[in-house]
């Protein structure tokens, strides 16, 4: 991505940002001394930087027609190169990011008081803790401008960063739809694995290589691979079930590529035929994941879009003969049709504003009936456009002609 990608969204939100505040955003901290990990940046740090470092900060100061944008990086230390390489370079982070100042960390106290004293509100990015755990790093930090600067009145950016993460951009929407290539794969490759009496993790380990294998190796979410019983478990993760002849499984998945997130849900038979009882189910949710993409499209709410689920929802679940009352249908059906996609697989999001162009949401309703150890979700993830909606997973395989003739092959 271009660095002027970055600096048009440090733009947008100086113009959002009120006179005489500042705006702090942390990348995700990292100890370099300790064992490899696989790194996962903050997404609101990476959206205005494009920076996949660790450690670092940027500090946004508006006041009057001064908009200035400070980036502050670790020190490269010659010693421990041979542990983890050479740090970034201040000369390289400027080029990626786009921001003309650059400090170091250690720099941050002194800089921050420069503008802090001119300063009424710092919106200060982090991420809530409980009470009684210990200050995350950003935290403690934050305590610290309280205790310096108590004429400083303290907010969270999340509104700003809810109105410019919603709506994607061109680049934005080409790395989620290389995520979702990459998912489709890894999905193809799951299934075409699949026989019964394997373990969950397998057909994980399945799903796994082909996204590596495509230099995807951060996954959206840790991937839920629920047979049987497990499937009727909305976030199961344990994912070490043994996969009965006769079990669906619920492939809840996604890959990610340059930060940006697909998330998508296929439900398949182990054995390769879906009982009629099966069919029955998973046609059901089908009908309804396919009517509600249609009705996709600029001016409604992801409330209206759960509303319209529900209703349908009742009439399926009383034709499968598992509910009589409308107001029954929380046994079988008991989560969110639709969420935002980006940087998260469960993005920023503003539940009650209208969709407009440039929106990517997910469709996803299912249907669990533990009783029958029948688990079934179709999720697809959806671009909302100025005509209606485009399917960015159109050509991953849902229908159940298609998966069976997959698995036959």
């Amino acid at each position: 991505m271009d660095k002027q990608f970055f600096t048009s969204n440090r733009k947008q939100l100086f113009k959002l940002l009120p006179d005489n505040s500042l705006a702090i955003f942390s990348a995700t901290v990292s100890d370099s001394g300790s064992l490899p990990v696989d790194f996962e940046q903050n997404a609101n740090f990476f959206y205005l930087t494009g920076l996949k470092i660790p450690n670092a900060q940027i500090l946004l100061y508006k006041n009057g027609k001064t908009n200035l944008s400070i980036l502050f990086i670790e020190r490269n230390i010659p010693k421990m190169e041979v542990w983890i390489g050479k740090k970034i370079s201040q000369e390289d982070a400027k080029k990626i990011s786009g921001i003309e100042h650059a400090f170091f960390i250690d720099e941050f106290p002194v800089v921050l008081h420069t503008y802090a004293l001119s300063s009424e509100v710092c919106f200060y990015d982090h991420v809530a803790n409980k009470i009684e755990a210990n200050l995350t790093d950003s935290l403690f930090q934050l305590k610290e401008i309280v205790t310096h600067y108590p004429a400083l009145k303290i907010l969270h950016p999340e509104t700003f960063m809810t109105i410019l993460r919603s709506q994607k951009k061109g680049d934005e929407i080409e790395n989620i739809k290389k995520a979702i290539a990459i998912t489709k794969d890894a999905i193809h490759n799951l299934i075409t694995n699949t026989k019964p009496g394997m373990m969950e993790y397998e057909l994980e380990a399945h799903f796994r290589y082909e996204c590596i294998r495509n230099n995807a190796k951060q996954m959206a979410f840790f991937p839920i691979i629920a047979s049987g019983e497990n499937a009727t478990i909305l976030h199961y993760e344990k994912n070490v079930g043994k996969v009965g002849s006769k079990d669906l499984i619920l492939a809840d998945v996604g890959a990610k590529w340059n930060e940006y997130c697909a998330d998508i849900s296929r439900t398949f038979p182990a054995n390769g035929k879906f009982t009629k009882r099966q069919k029955e189910v998973y046609n059901a949710v089908l009908e309804i994941n396919k009517t509600i993409i249609n009705k996709v499209k600029p001016g409604l709410t992801l409330y209206k879009l759960q509303e319209e689920t529900i209703k349908m929802m009742k009439k399926a679940l009383k034709k499968l003969n598992l509910i009589k009352k409308d107001e029954e249908f929380k046994k079988y059906y008991m989560h969110s049709v639709s969420h935002h996609l980006g940087l998260h697989a469960h993005d920023l999001v503003d539940r009650a504003k209208k969709l407009e162009p440039g929106n990517v949401i997910t469709v996803e309703p299912g249907i669990y009936i533990p009783e029958e150890k029948i688990g079934v979700r179709i999720e697809d993830d959806i671009l909302v456009t100025k005509e209606g909606h485009e399917t960015l997973s159109k050509d991953i395989p849902k229908e159940i002609s298609d998966i069976e003739k997959i698995m036959k092959k």
